[in-house]
């Protein structure tokens, strides 16, 4: 039994990481890289009020069959469409004076998220849906359509950050850095720039400025802190 606790002593030791033992540096890194968006997303609708939920619901299908038909004559995509939300709801009285509640009609809404490929058009397809019978936009974003080349060079940024922080801290200390020994990535984020209703109520044909959007990784880093005569770069031989 004493062998066998000896045994199993020793494998519990081996099982420590090294770097456990020895002394560290950690420190975390950020970098952030901007780009202009080249895609909006527009979420625009219809909604109408009638006596009857049918005659609500078939006056909004009217409508946004002819905002999917001025969107089509735009250029823009069957694929870039996409219906959000049809909603048929009741109305009701105003209760307030100490009325009976009782339904007083039918809202019927229909919602649709539109992607613009060409922003140089942006405002000429928002002119076309309000044109066609729009009554609600809920507020436009602006994206990058493939944004891993921005992410990869975020995640660059953020590694040569911690390893700039990381020889800082050494030099400041009087030590020598050493090897790295975890690098871990916690986290990532994508900006969306967003413009809401009031911001796109402008005169017609007018133009809207894209901005830039930014992309930041962050990393956590532990490095080695060399002891003297120690090479910890090099393989043994």
């Amino acid at each position: 039994m004493k062998f066998l606790g000896l045994v199993a002593g020793v494998v519990m030791m081996a099982a420590v990481p090294v770097y456990a033992q020895t002394a560290t540096i950690q420190v975390v890194g950020t970098g952030t890289v901007v780009a202009e968006p080249d895609m909006a997303v527009i979420t625009l609708g219809v909604s109408e009020e009638a006596r009857d939920a049918a005659a609500a619901m078939e006056t909004v299908s009217s409508k946004v069959a002819a905002i999917l038909d001025a969107l089509a004559q735009a250029g823009i995509a069957e694929r870039d469409v996409q219906t959000q939300n049809v909603s048929v709801s009741p109305v009701w009285n105003n209760t307030s004076t100490g009325n009976t509640p009782r339904i007083t009609g039918f809202e019927a809404t229909n919602t649709v998220a539109v992607r613009v490929r060409v922003l140089d058009s942006l405002g000429f397809v928002i002119d076309r849906v309000l044109d066609s019978g729009a009554n609600q936009m809920n507020g436009l974003t602006f994206q990058i359509t493939d944004d891993s080349a921005l992410l990869e060079q975020a995640r660059r940024a953020a590694v040569q950050d911690a390893m700039a922080k990381a020889q800082l801290y050494a030099d400041a200390a009087g030590v020598t850095l050493g090897s790295v020994l975890t690098l871990q990535e916690t986290g990532n984020m994508r900006e969306t720039a967003r413009m809401d209703m009031a911001m796109m109520a402008a005169p017609k044909g007018a133009p809207i400025a894209k901005g830039e959007l930014s992309q930041t990784a962050t990393v956590s880093m532990t490095f080695a802190i060399q002891q003297a005569g120690q090479d910890t770069g090099s393989t043994p031989e």
